[in-house]
């Protein structure tokens, strides 16, 4: 029999740009856990939580949230329509209908990523990453992961493996992706620890944890040289970051290997090009999707 326990939702009605700083002004002020859906239609990202107990709409709650956005706003960040909403639900309702946001994605024919609901068999010899939406950014529906995954299935040699970092790992999607599709060694790291612990638990879902080395760490505090240099860096970071630490990202990159950068904002995206090109690199592929751009640099 179905539970029709109450719940009340709580919507806070933002912008992509804004999703993830959102998500966790809703964790914070809530204290559960925020999931998150970008209507590609609207342009519209809404962040929800779902809450069993009624004392946590309280004015003064939503008055918490509010001031919250305002906030990220004052930070320079577009936070879209701002606002936030509460909608009374049963829990037979949410149980599934949130998972109908998520569908299977395929990139090329090698890779197939996918939540685990979801039952589409992969085509003959393709690679299937399973992972489900959570708090860490990265289940490929975003366009910067796609890029991402796609330069991945570019690059992959046939010949001899070729060796990935993945900067600012997330929910791990790109170390797997590297991994399934046979780059060795593959090394991956984040700053956030929510992150290294769903990244962590994603690599034993996909049963690649001995194949990747996942640490946490920050990118501003690494060495400035590195010794180990590999065929194909992904760098998922805010712009700002990317410009303020290029060297130490590019000292990691191998003369002939590939720099993925992503996350960046489209009008943003002229001044990062510009401060990798400084260091001798040219861009030979980008994208750009509603309000962001990715780019591959090689050295010229």
């Amino acid at each position: 029999m179905k539970s029709t326990k109450t719940l009340w939702r709580v919507d806070l009605i933002t912008s992509l740009e804004a999703e993830d700083a959102v998500m966790e002004l809703a964790g914070s002020v809530f204290g559960a856990t925020a999931s998150a859906y970008f209507n590609v239609e609207t342009g519209v990202s809404i962040v929800a939580v779902y809450l069993t107990d009624k004392k946590l709409l309280a004015p003064a709650k939503i008055a918490e949230a509010v001031a919250g956005l305002e906030r990220i706003r004052q930070c320079g960040i577009n936070i879209g329509l701002g606002k936030v909403e509460t909608v009374k639900v049963k829990q037979e309702d949410w149980a599934e209908s949130w998972k109908k946001h998520f569908k299977a994605i395929e990139i090329g024919r090698t890779l197939l990523v996918k939540p685990s609901w979801i039952k589409k068999a992969p085509r003959k010899n393709q690679a299937v990453i399973i992972l489900d939406p959570g708090l860490s950014f990265g289940t490929g529906q975003h366009a910067t992961t796609s890029f991402c995954l796609s330069e991945i299935v570019r690059l992959q040699s046939g010949v001899a493996p070729k060796s990935f970092l993945d900067i600012g790992t997330g929910s791990g999607i790109l170390a797997i992706a590297a991994a399934k599709l046979g780059y060795r060694p593959v090394n991956a790291f984040d700053y956030d620890p929510e992150s290294v612990r769903v990244a962590t638990t994603n690599l034993r879902v996909n049963r690649v944890t001995k194949k990747i080395k996942l640490a946490r760490a920050d990118v501003t505090k690494l060495p400035l040289n590195s010794r180990e240099k590999y065929d194909l860096v992904c760098a998922n970071l805010i712009s700002n970051l990317l410009v303020a630490e290029k060297k130490r990202i590019v000292n990691r990159l191998h003369p002939k290997g590939t720099l993925v950068l992503a996350g960046i904002l489209a009008i943003e995206f002229h001044e990062v090009q510009a401060a990798f090109e400084k260091l001798g690199l040219k861009l030979v592929a980008s994208q750009v999707e509603k309000e962001w751009c990715s780019g591959s640099f090689c050295f010229a």
